[in-house]
């Protein structure tokens, strides 16, 4: 059995078979396919670096890779405090551009997910990572 959670597009796996055979002793067996993930995330994580005190903006793509319409509703965010963020439905029931911005503040680091619920039952949920790296300004002298 190959698991294929987590993959999306082109995957070769490969296995060795010892046998018992005394002039084939190994045998490689090499199995290739195309896995077409049911949701398109693109890119899979949001990292936001720029300086503290103003506004740093990412934007990640979900599209439905079924012919059937996706929907999507926030079900939980970690960073409200620090970031915002807006899902915009470009195309009816198949394409979604979600904005993340940060909100003017002091230097750090930060972490959270953005945790979506869809109507896809082969990936009820969606999680995406967000970073906020926000350092300071140099001083002009």
């Amino acid at each position: 059995m190959i698991r294929t959670k987590g993959y999306r597009g082109k995957i070769r796996k490969r296995a060795r078979i010892f046998t018992n055979d005394p002039l084939r002793e190994i045998e490689t067996v090499e199995i290739k396919a195309f896995v077409k993930p049911p949701v398109y995330i693109s890119p899979r994580s949001v990292y936001l670096r720029g300086p503290a005190g103003r506004r740093v903006s990412g934007t990640v793509t979900v599209k439905a890779g079924e012919k059937r319409p996706l929907t999507i509703e926030e079900t939980g965010f970690d960073l409200a405090a620090k970031v915002t963020y807006a899902i915009e439905e470009v195309e009816a029931g198949s394409f979604f551009r979600i904005r993340f911005t940060t909100i003017p503040g002091p230097p750090g680091t930060f972490r959270g997910v953005l945790r979506l619920k869809t109507n896809y039952p082969e990936m009820p949920w969606i999680v995406i990572p967000v970073m906020t790296r926000l350092h300071g300004v140099a001083k002009q002298r």
